[in-house]
């Protein structure tokens, strides 16, 4: 699995010559554009409306894809500002047109017309209130017929959503709603990554984590004004918000079925290893054994690759810090992980040579003593978990290493 594509450069400043503003400028509204000609007039005499009426100062920034249909002119004519971005992506344009914004709020929507930019006054008042991120729920505010596909309203949207709460306790009931308002540095702060469609689910999952402060308003949505297809593909952007999740879940993918696969795992062991367990029809002896020793191992491995990712993320400031992790880590160093994997070693390695000295007491006959099973397939398990430990414990000491 690939990580998701992100872009860490220097940003352009093609903006220089308008850096000297006569006055401040509370509201930038950002309009993400490929090829919209057809609607993005609209939009911005919509939104330069809106911001006339209910901001202290406003401005439209459009972030353009690269479009060949003429939308820079339509821009241009109508006095947006204009920005070229270099690297195609949904999230690209929105990172660049965040970058040239100059208002203290910034708010973010589609080119297409189908969020309603002459609505921006329940945005500022909410941001004006202290709020972060004020997030647009068009279940709330309502779908127009035609406007959203069954497949996004009843199975998509809802699962990714779902999921955004479960996964990192996000409070957005519309996860993928393009309308929204927040803090220009909050999202600076959160040094997004992304450049796709899963941008805007970085956005709601980091401002989560951050613990900053998040509130929705009731957006409507309309079906958009363009003859022609949307960039959205459901398919692949839905896998890619899924990849991105789980990416930035490191518990959900790693530490919790480990835990779960250890746990089960030497439960099984310690019931087995005396004898064959019966239940009602069914006995299990040495071959559901040696499953819940696989199960053992697997799960130590998965524990030891959350740790390594939560290092990584935190350094690369994926996921927020963590004061109870970090606790954790200052006492579990590289000669605590040595030790206790040097342990585990020794401890089936004694094992091991019980059980060559109980096979050697038989004359090296037919290895089939139950007996002499279990005690190989624990001695096996143990050093497989020592060996584990210590490769572990220095590739979480190296990932672990502070950079100037």
């Amino acid at each position: 699995m690939t990580a998701p594509e992100t872009y860490s450069g220097s940003l352009p400043d093609p903006w220089e010559d308008d850096l000297a503003v006569p006055a401040p400028i509370e509201v930038s509204v950002v309009l993400p554009c490929l090829n919209e000609a057809e609607t993005l007039g609209i939009c911005i005499e919509k939104a330069q409306r809106a911001l006339a009426e209910f901001a202290r100062g406003g401005e439209v920034v459009v972030a353009d894809n690269g479009s060949t249909d003429g939308s820079q002119q339509i821009a241009h004519r109508l006095g947006a500002r204009l920005v070229e971005v270099p690297v195609r992506g949904y999230g690209a344009a929105l990172h660049w047109g965040i970058e040239a914004a100059r208002g203290e709020f910034v708010i973010m929507a589609d080119s297409d017309d189908s969020y309603d930019l002459s609505a921006l006054r329940p945005f500022i008042e909410k941001l004006r209130e202290g709020y972060d991120l004020v997030l647009g729920n068009r279940f709330r505010g309502g779908i127009a017929p035609g406007a959203m596909p069954p497949l996004h309203r009843y199975f998509g949207n809802p699962l990714i959503t779902s999921l955004g709460g479960l996964f990192f306790g996000s409070p957005s009931g519309d996860f993928y709603c393009g309308m929204r308002g927040f803090r220009r540095n909050a999202v600076r702060a959160m040094d997004l990554r992304t450049t796709g469609m899963e941008f805007a689910c970085e956005m709601v999952v980091k401002a989560t984590t951050m613990r900053l402060r998040v509130t929705e308003v009731p957006t409507t949505l309309s079906p958009d004004g363009r003859s022609r297809p949307p960039h959205l593909r459901s398919w692949r952007d839905g896998w890619r918000t899924l990849r991105f999740f789980l990416l930035f879940s490191p518990r959900v993918v790693f530490l919790y079925p480990g835990i779960a696969l250890a746990v089960l795992g030497l439960v099984g062991m310690l019931a087995l290893m005396p004898g064959p367990l019966r239940i009602g029809n069914v006995v299990y002896d040495t071959r559901t054994l040696l499953f819940c020793a696989m199960a053992v191992v697997l799960g130590v491995q998965a524990a030891i690759s959350w740790t390594v990712a939560k290092i990584f993320a935190i350094r690369e400031r994926i996921l927020p810090e963590d004061p109870w992790f970090d606790r954790v880590m200052e006492r579990l160093t590289l000669e605590v992980g040595l030790v206790l994997g040097a342990l585990f070693f020794l401890l089936g390695l004694g094992a091991a040579i019980a059980a060559f000295t109980w096979w050697s007491e038989s004359g090296f006959g037919p290895f089939e003593l139950r007996g002499t099973l279990r005690l190989v397939i624990a001695a096996v398990t143990s050093m497989i978990v020592g060996a584990e430990g210590i490769f572990g414990s220095f590739l979480v000491g190296i990932v672990s290493l502070r950079r100037r």
